[in-house]
């Protein structure tokens, strides 16, 4: 990550993608660098951290993290929804709450750092294999909206930041009490 540090401050393209698909994983890699350098050095007992015994996690939130960017090479790079499996497995993940609490709960900074360099490099081997033209393509998302791919990896790492801001906020509180 050298190199990021050096440039964190340039969305540019790389050399192995093409321009917008580069442009789009120097965005994903400035989010990424930027939720690891928050969790960084953080105990078990931190991660597992609740405000007032309530809410998410620390851990949780990073586990969702990489959920979500695993759903979504399901439906974008395969072109499917999840099976009941793949579902069974992602949903601790993808919907937070008390039962992920219960299931995501005991694990070191390691783990979650493992499951999130992981998880972006099977993102970048996928995204070696398509070209700037299939950002552009359309098809149904949610509500009867449609959305193109560009906008659902955009989503991805919009998330991320959302979830960013909340294990920094967790961690203040933290650091209060």
């Amino acid at each position: 990550m050298k190199e990021l540090d050096e440039h964190r401050f340039i969305i540019n393209v790389k050399s192995e993608y093409p321009p917008s698909i580069g442009r789009l994983l120097s965005m994903m890699d400035y989010t990424r660098k930027t939720t690891l350098d928050a969790v960084e050095g953080l105990s078990v007992e931190e991660l597992d951290y609740r405000i007032n015994g309530k809410g998410n996690s620390i851990g949780c939130l990073l586990y969702h993290i990489v959920c979500v960017e695993e759903v979504y090479q399901i439906l974008t790079f395969e072109g499917r929804e999840p099976t009941k499996d793949e579902r069974q497995k992602l949903d601790v993940g993808l919907k937070l709450g008390e039962k992920s609490h219960e299931e995501i709960i005991g694990k070191g900074i390691d783990y979650y750092k493992e499951k999130l360099i992981l998880v972006r490099k099977r993102t970048l081997e996928l995204f070696k294999n398509k070209e700037d033209n299939w950002l552009d393509e359309v098809s149904p998302f949610v509500h009867d909206y449609d959305a193109n791919h560009y906008f659902r990896w955009f989503h991805v790492f919009e998330d991320e930041l959302n979830h960013r801001g909340q294990i920094r906020l967790i961690r203040n509180h933290m650091n209060r009490e």
